[in-house]
């Protein structure tokens, strides 16, 4: 996935760093399987009219660090000139996740029942822009 190439892109190792478009489709899978069970949790603590529990904070740190990961990858990918082909969508729909978590850690920590549903939309918006630039992505990249 990763490959240390002896060229020179610029004077940082970072910059001759170069990955694999892989990485960040592995990274997707990642991404869409912690959300899927991140989502599922949140739901349940909603609909039951509970806060969240420990493994959902669990879940959602891991969806986190996934999403993080993913987007870093992406860039790096960009910076290495691939992804040119790619709608701008797939960026944004990317991108919206991070908004949620970052809306979820203002305005709903999901400590209080309202709060753990507030939490379930945010989740939700995230998990379907998800899906939605993963799926996007993938239909780009096998064209």
């Amino acid at each position: 996935m990763f490959v240390l190439a002896d060229n020179h892109l610029g004077d940082g190792r970072i910059d001759n760093l170069i990955i694999s478009s892989s990485a960040h489709l592995y990274t997707g899978f990642a991404v869409l399987a912690t959300m899927t069970v991140l989502a599922l949790l949140v739901g349940r603590h909603a609909l039951k009219g509970e806060p969240v529990g420990r493994s959902t904070h669990v879940a959602l740190a891991a969806a986190v660090l996934a999403l993080a990961a993913q987007i870093l990858l992406g860039i790096k990918l960009l910076d290495q000139g691939q992804g040119i082909s790619q709608l701008y969508i797939h960026y944004v729909g990317g991108l919206i996740p991070m908004g949620s978590f970052l809306a979820a850690g203002w305005f709903a920590r999901g400590d209080t029942s309202r709060s753990a549903r507030v939490l379930a939309v945010l989740i939700a918006v995230g998990y379907v822009s998800a899906l939605m630039a993963f799926f996007i992505g993938r239909s780009f990249a096998n064209a």
